[in-house]
Formats: structure tokens, C-alpha cells, sequence
């Protein structure tokens, strides 16, 4: 129940220098981040340092992650800008109590999935919707900091171009101190990752840019700053919003609670298969949720596992949760003493960092492959860009998650199959639209069908067969179906299945079932397909074995010893589950098969 418990006990020694020196580093990189990353929620700075400090212990000992770095991210904070921005205006006291309140509402939802466990529900987010999505908000995001960047006031809008005109607009207003500082960092944060990775150039930035509008005074210059930050730990307080406002913000908590979840279960199980151990979804979904109700009390606002950070983390050695105790040290020591020493820090700066962690988000080499493996989730990736570009971050990721969903049925209703031929002098059968060598079977269509049977592509199934019948230059006597590649099938296809049996019938044709596996077997047997097939000869375990008899003109031999009665060897053989001595499901099926050796 507790993870803390397993790694405490389990504790090396030598894994506590590694662990102090990676905590020690990422709260170097965690303390500018997440006063940038409350900026961009519309929240006073501090803000971001609460987030930092309950959730880290929360998560420290229920996580199963032990190199997850969480706190405040891009991909929240613009999350929470877009939801709490349309309600409450930012720097008043309201606004940030939404922001705690709508806090604690994805930590209810995320703990609640946990114990319903419902993990899985993140698969609903594909590769290319989250890629799409991600590379829309980079955009929004990095667009958002052009007013600081520029000491201009901007919208507030998930419209680009929008951000990018009112900006130009601008132009002689621009502030040049603040343009040079915000450039400078920017490049200097570029540059410093490409050359010297391991340097935490976030706090060198911070540190210069606090010091030159400190000495030359820039802050009278038109050079926006942090200001006065207050000193002390955050205190507990559970935010009181009104009913009203927490039933708005449903659909945002929802967004986030899975946004938040898919970017640190992503995150934390990449580098959980680099170190070989197991991370548990709904566990993790458990101490997502109390992380963010422990932040959401204690001022803060929503928090995830960001790969930046957990990427540091991960460098500097961390190899168990005992570094994102330090990293909270740190964060504690910070809001203690040093608060004062943030006063000349410039919000360029602070953006800078943003636009910098955010700019990697964009993955055109990833778009690519996308594109040269599969067209059709790079269309996929696209929408959901421009859904996010255009409609906002939360419906771009409804609308990408509802055209995946989309697809995925479009996919199932029309399943891949395949007409099959026999290679030449061996009893291999293959795709002949693929294998041109391989051999049709005068007067016997043989198919392959890779998907489940369902309601949704029974037309299909029945317009395929007429199809395949009709267009047959010879005369059809067998139409064999392999269904190894039918791992279920509901009621509305057995009662198809049971449709095309005598709709072939009536045409002199015989429908030929091999490689059946059991679940299906058992859904034919209650209809009573099964039965009836069995005893006909029309079911065999190997495809190469039905066409050897079908082609010689052979039924399946009597496999029935004298006196027996052979309705009930031929019921064991279709299902092998009807005799309720038998041990475990299949026993008489196969033992009938070596009694008679048919």
C-alpha cells in the first residue's frame, strides 16, 4: 500500500551520495522552473515554489517511480491559464484560490481513477494525438511570454497568430532592456543545453539577470520584475469557490488529471525500463492524485512528472525517491531565506526559461517517421495540431482523442483479411496480393480474417464473402475461413456466422471453419454452430489438414468408436468443454484426436 516502505527498507548505503548530489541539482533547475511555470499560469511566482513542496513529499512516498521528478509544468500551467483565466481575472486574490481549487478537483480525479483502477484509460491518448497536441501547445505557450518577453501587454489567447499580430502591433512600445534580457537568456539557455548539458543554466540565468537589473537599475527602466516575494512555508487552507465556479471547471480537471497522468506515467516508465523495475499505472495514478490535493491545500496548483527535470534527475544520479526529498530540502530552505534575493528578478528571465523548456516539445523529426510509417495517424497528429491551434488546448485534445476513437472503429469495421494460397510443395499458406507464387485452390476459397467479430463489421464480413464468391471464375464449392486471427466474437456475429452458413448452402457451397480458439469456440458451441459443423466435418484444427480433405473429395472420418453415440464426439471435438468431469476445458477434444488419429 505504501511503496515508501519497500524502498526505505531496502535502502543501500551507497545509493545516498547519488541521491543527495541528483537532489541537490534538479532543485537547481526545479526552483527558477517553477516560478516561471506559475507566470504562465497567470500566478504570482511564489506560487510555483508552494507546488513544490507538498506534492514532493506526497508523491516521494507513494510513487512507484524512483527517478520522477514532479511539480509544476508547461503543459498544466497553460491548462490552467486557459480554465481559470475565463473565470477570474488574473492578480486577484480569487484567481489563485481557483487555481488551488481546481488543484485539489484533478488530485479527486486522479486518486479516484487510481482506485478504480483505471490506468488504461490513458491509452485513449495515441502517440499522434499527444504529439500533435504537444507541439500546438509549445506554440500557444512559448506565444503567451512574448508580452513579457517584450514588456508589452498581449492577449491572453490560445490564438497564435492572434498573440504574434498584437505583439507586432506594439512595436513602439517595446521595451528594449527587457527585449535584451529575455533574448539573451533565451540564447544563452540554448546554447548552455547543446554545449554543456550538465550546467544548471536556468539558475545562471536567473542569478545574471537579477544581478544586471539590479546594477544598472533597470527596473526603473521599464524592466518588469518579480517583486516582493513573501518569505515562510505555505500555510494549510482548503480554497473556498463557490459551486458555481468548481462545476465550470469539471471539464478542465478532467483534461488535466489525464494530460498530467499520460505526460509522468510516459515519462516514468522510460526511464523505469532503462533501470529495469515495474511502475504501477494506478498507483501512480493514486499518488498523482494525493500529491495534487496536498498541493491544492497547501496554495499551490496542479503538478505532473515533467521529462525535463526527471531527465536531470536521472543524469545526476537519482536512483531512488530519497533525491526528491532533497529536491524539497532545497525548495524549503529557499522559501525560508532566500526569498529576498528574487525581489530584482527580471519576468523576462522567467519566460525565457519557459520558451527554452517548451521549444523542445516541437518534434519535426518525430512528425516525420510518423508520416513514413503510417499516413493515417499523421493526419491523425495534424488535426489534433490545428484542432489545438484553433479551438484551444483542452477541446484539441478532445477532438484528437475523439477522431483516434473514430478511427479505431472506421479500422475495426473494415478489418484486414486476406484471400490465402498454398506455396508450392509445402503446407504453408500465404496472402496472395502480397506472395504472387503462391497457388489458389481450384473450387475452395480460403480466408484469413485479423480482427474480432463484432456488430460493428458483421456487414462487412457478409459483403466480403458474396464478393469473394461472386467474383470467383470457377465454380466454389468450400469457402474455408482461418480464424486464428478471431480472438472474440459477440452474439450479433455467431448469429452471422450462422446466416452465412445457410445463405452458402443455398448456393451448394460449404463453410469450412479451421484454427478456431477457444472463447470463439465457446460462443459457436452456445449457439449451436458448432455442434452442427462438427458433425458435418466442416471443423479442423490445421488449415493445411481441412484443405487436404476438402481437395480429395474426403468429409471428416467417423471418429466416433462402434456403439458410441457420434453427436458426442463431435460435440467434444467442436468445443471440448461439454463434459463437466473433464479437469480443464480442451481435455476430451485433444484426447479424442489422439484415440482416433483421424
Amino acid at each position: 500500500m505504501l511503496p515508501v516502505v519497500d524502498w526505505v527498507r531496502g535502502y543501500q548505503r551507497a545509493d545516498l551520495g547519488p541521491d543527495v548530489i541528483a537532489g541537490l541539482t534538479t532543485a537547481v533547475m526545479l526552483v527558477p522552473q517553477a516560478m516561471g511555470y506559475a507566470l504562465l499560469a497567470g500566478l504570482p511566482p511564489i506560487v510555483g515554489l508552494y507546488a513544490s513542496v507538498a506534492p514532493l513529499l506526497l508523491y516521494a512516498g507513494l510513487g512507484t517511480s524512483r527517478q520522477l521528478a514532479v511539480g509544476p509544468v508547461a503543459m498544466d500551467s497553460i491548462l490552467v491559464a486557459g480554465a481559470v483565466g475565463a473565470i477570474a481575472t488574473v492578480g486577484v486574490e480569487q484567481y489563485v484560490l481557483i487555481a488551488a481549487a481546481l488543484g485539489m478537483m484533478v488530485g479527486v480525479v486522479q486518486a479516484g481513477l487510481g482506485f478504480l483502477r483505471a490506468g488504461f484509460l490513458v491509452n485513449f491518448l495515441s502517440r499522434p494525438v499527444v504529439a500533435g497536441f504537444t507541439a500546438a501547445a509549445a506554440l500557444i505557450i512559448a506565444a503567451s511570454q512574448l508580452g513579457h518577453l517584450l514588456g508589452v501587454e498581449v492577449p491572453r489567447t490560445h490564438h497564435v497568430h492572434r498573440v504574434v499580430w498584437e505583439a507586432l502591433r506594439s512595436f513602439p512600445d517595446w521595451s528594449w532592456p527587457t527585449l535584451a534580457l529575455g533574448a539573451g537568456s533565451v540564447i544563452a539557455l540554448v546554447v548552455s543545453k547543446k554545449r554543456w548539458p550538465r550546467l544548471p543554466a536556468a539558475l545562471a540565468v536567473v542569478v545574471v539577470a537579477t544581478l544586471v537589473v539590479w546594477s544598472l537599475g533597470l527596473s526603473g527602466r521599464g524592466v518588469a520584475i518579480v517583486g516582493d516575494v513573501p518569505a515562510g512555508l505555505p500555510g494549510f487552507r482548503i480554497p473556498k469557490v463557490d459551486r458555481a465556479i468548481l462545476v465550470e471547471l469539471i471539464p478542465a480537471a478532467l483534461t488535466i488529471a489525464l494530460v498530467s497522468f499520460m505526460e509522468a506515467i510516459s515519462v516514468g516508465r522510460t526511464f523505469a525500463q532503462q533501470f529495469r523495475y515495474d511502475i504501477d499505472p494506478n498507483r501512480e495514478l493514486v499518488a498523482l492524485g494525493f500529491a495534487n490535493l496536498a498541493g491544492g491545500v497547501t496554495g499551490g496548483y496542479p503538478i505532473a512528472g515533467g521529462f525535463s527535470r526527471t531527465a536531470v534527475n536521472v543524469r545526476a544520479g537519482a536512483r531512488t525517491q530519497l533525491a526528491a526529498l532533497v529536491t524539497c530540502a532545497v525548495v524549503i530552505m529557499t522559501l525560508l531565506f532566500l526569498t529576498q534575493a528574487f525581489f530584482y528578478l527580471p519576468k523576462a528571465a522567467l519566460s525565457a526559461i519557459i520558451v527554452a523548456a517548451v521549444a523542445g516539445l516541437i518534434d519535426i523529426q518525430g512528425a516525420r517517421e510518423v508520416y513514413h510509417v503510417k499516413r493515417a495517424d499523421f493526419y491523425l497528429l495534424v488535426l489534433t495540431f490545428f484542432a489545438t491551434l484553433s479551438l484551444g488546448i483542452q477541446w484539441g485534445i478532445l477532438v484528437g482523442v475523439g477522431a483516434s476513437v473514430l478511427l479505431f472503429l472506421v479500422r475495426t469495421t473494415r478489418p484486414h483479411f486476406a484471400v490465402l494460397g498454398r506455396v508450392p510443395e509445402s503446407q504453408t499458406y500465404l496472402n496472395v496480393a502480397r506472395h504472387p507464387h503462391a497457388e489458389t485452390l481450384e473450387g475452395i476459397i480460403l480466408v484469413r480474417i485479423d480482427a474480432q467479430f463484432y456488430f460493428g463489421n458483421v456487414s462487412f464480413l457478409k459483403e466480403t464473402v458474396r464478393r469473394l464468391v461472386d467474383e470467383s471464375e470457377a465454380p466454389v464449392r468450400y469457402f474455408v475461413l482461418e480464424a486464428a486471427g478471431v480472438n472474440d466474437l459477440d452474439s450479433a456475429a455467431a448469429a452471422t456466422l450462422s446466416e452465412l452458413d445457410e445463405e452458402l448452402a443455398a448456393r451448394n457451397i460449404k463453410l469450412v471453419l479451421t484454427r478456431i480458439k477457444g472463447p470463439v469456440r465457446d460462443v459457436l458451441h452456445r449457439t449451436g454452430l458448432l455442434d452442427k459443423m462438427a458433425r458435418e466435418g466442416r471443423l479442423y484444427l490445421s488449415t493445411h489438414r481441412a484443405i487436404e480433405v476438402l481437395r480429395s473429395g474426403m468429409a471428416l472420418p467417423d471418429l466416433s468408436p462402434e456403439g458410441d453415440d457420434p453427436r458426442e464426439d463431435a460435440d467434444q471435438i467442436g468445443c471440448g468443454m461439454l463434459n463437466p468431469q473433464s479437469p480443464e476445458p480442451g481435455q476430451d477434444f485433444f484426447a479424442t484426436l489422439r484415440k482416433h488419429k483421424p
